[in-house]
């Protein structure tokens, strides 16, 4: 008796796996999606006039901005979601975030309060539908400052 069980829900199993008229899979959608999962992906490219910029020499607390120039050189549109220095030295006072198509061209400014001393170099990240999602520019400078200059100790 069990073994008749077991036969019967085999076959079960069986008949009710196999291709089916009434089966609620569409071949025509998994060939379709299949072709589509086979496309390549398009994605914008964002390529910078110079991804960094040297301020040179500036005075101890002497702000200072410069505009980072940017075009769009792939095959989608382009859209920057965040522009997001690291730190709260420097700013990116607003930017456009309409699609730019490719081939376009656009600008955002970076500000620098200048406070500090030596050598500095910082980062902004920019956050865009690229294939990477995050592209980065970079501020350089030396930053000139007299206050932090200590004079040496007298030899006795």
């Amino acid at each position: 008796m069990k073994n008749l069980f077991y036969t019967l829900l085999l076959t079960f199993f069986v008949t009710s796996c196999a291709d089916d008229p009434f089966s609620k899979v569409n071949n025509k959608n998994v060939e379709n999606a299949s072709q589509r999962d086979n496309m390549p992906v398009k994605f914008p490219i964002m390529t910078f006039d110079n991804n960094t910029f040297d301020f040179g020499t500036i005075q101890n607390g002497t702000p200072v901005e410069t505009i980072f120039t940017y075009t769009n050189t792939g095959d989608a549109p382009l859209v920057v979601s965040d522009i997001k220095p690291t730190c709260g030295c420097t700013a990116a006072p607003g930017w456009s975030k309409a699609p730019l198509l490719p081939g376009e061209s656009a600008q955002f400014t970076i500000k620098f309060d200048g406070k500090g001393a030596n050598k500095t170099t910082k980062t902004v990240n920019i956050k865009a539908n690229t294939q990477n999602g995050n592209e980065v520019v970079k501020l350089t400078g030396f930053i000139n400052n007299p206050d932090a200059v200590k004079p040496p100790k007298p030899i006795s």
